[in-house]
């Protein structure tokens, strides 16, 4: 791995793991948010999907009850301090949580139905990467949610920053890299209270 990528992966862990104990006080009206995007992830009972970057777990109780008791739900991340977190708040019961960065996993290729990334791609250090790796453990014809629970002017105003053409999250942008990584993007919103688009893994 490069000098640089490995800079740029510590500096996001040390980023998380400073904010994990408060992570989920610091948002906690977006419940409502992630459910409707996992509704829209079409998953079936028994599915096996990935919470990819899932930090605190905030999706896993969505993406349970969608696949079921007889479904898998697994949840990577590679801060220590965002799963044992997910731990805290009686997560880590409802899914496998695994210590791992999502650019390079321990799963079998075409292991999973769908993967759902909240506020992912933006963290990532190498974004075509990332999804090739997504695409490469997503079975053919699988799913991918890209998702925030707010739009990308509702999060750059919450940030003081200005949008700008370069953003990975524009839709130009993300159509081009997910056509370069294995995936076809199928849907796209960037609304004031949600960010989500959908692909689809390309045979």
């Amino acid at each position: 791995m490069p000098p640089e990528e490995i800079s740029e992966t510590e500096r996001v862990r040390e980023f998380f793991s400073a904010r994990a104990a408060r992570w989920d006080t610091r948002f906690p009206d977006d419940g409502p948010a992630y459910a409707s995007a996992v509704g829209e992830l079409g998953l079936h009972e028994g599915d096996v999907v990935l919470d990819a970057g899932c930090g605190t777990g905030r999706a896993l109780p969505h993406l349970r009850d969608a696949v079921g008791a007889r479904g898998v739900v697994l949840g990577a991340d590679l801060t220590p301090e965002m799963l044992s977190a997910a731990q805290s708040a009686d997560r880590g019961g409802i899914a496998q949580l695994i210590l791992a960065d999502v650019s390079r996993l321990p799963l079998s290729a075409g292991r999973l139905d769908a993967v759902f990334a909240a506020g992912l791609i933006s963290h990532l250090p190498d974004p075509a990467s990332g999804l090739r790796e997504l695409a490469r453990v997503v079975r053919p014809h699988g799913t991918l949610a890209l998702f925030h629970p707010v739009g990308r002017a509702a999060l750059a105003a919450r940030k003081g920053r200005a949008l700008t053409s370069e953003d990975v999250r524009a839709e130009p942008n993300l159509r081009a890299l997910l056509d370069g990584s294995g995936w076809r993007l199928s849907s796209y919103a960037d609304e004031d209270d949600r960010y989500l688009a959908l692909a689809t893994r390309t045979p």
